[in-house]
């Protein structure tokens, strides 16, 4: 009986180890699982923010490029402006010295 007793402790010892093995290969297995979805999950994030900025870059273009045009418009007004302030400062004289 010794001998029965000794292998049937041997056999549950290696299913002891074995269940071990397994449940340590499926928490290596899952972590690294994460691991890769954490990575992938980071590069997409990485990426949208490049693109963000790309974005904002090209907004940021606009945005001088329109204020430029403004302020030559504006330029452009304040000469015509200018323009005709002369001209109705001048039929006016001329209104007076008719009279």
């Amino acid at each position: 009986m010794s001998l029965a007793a000794g292998g049937e402790e041997l056999g549950v010892l290696v299913g002891a180890v074995g269940a071990a093995g397994f449940f340590g290969l499926m928490i290596v297995i899952v972590w690294q699982v994460a691991a890769t979805w954490r990575a992938r999950m980071l590069a997409a994030r990485e990426e949208q923010y490049k693109e963000l900025a790309t974005r904002y870059a090209r907004l940021l273009e606009d945005t001088v490029e329109l204020q430029r045009r403004t302020a030559e418009e504006q330029r452009q007004t304040l000469d015509e402006l200018t323009q005709t302030r002369l001209a109705v400062g001048s039929m006016e004289k001329m209104m007076r010295e008719i009279e």
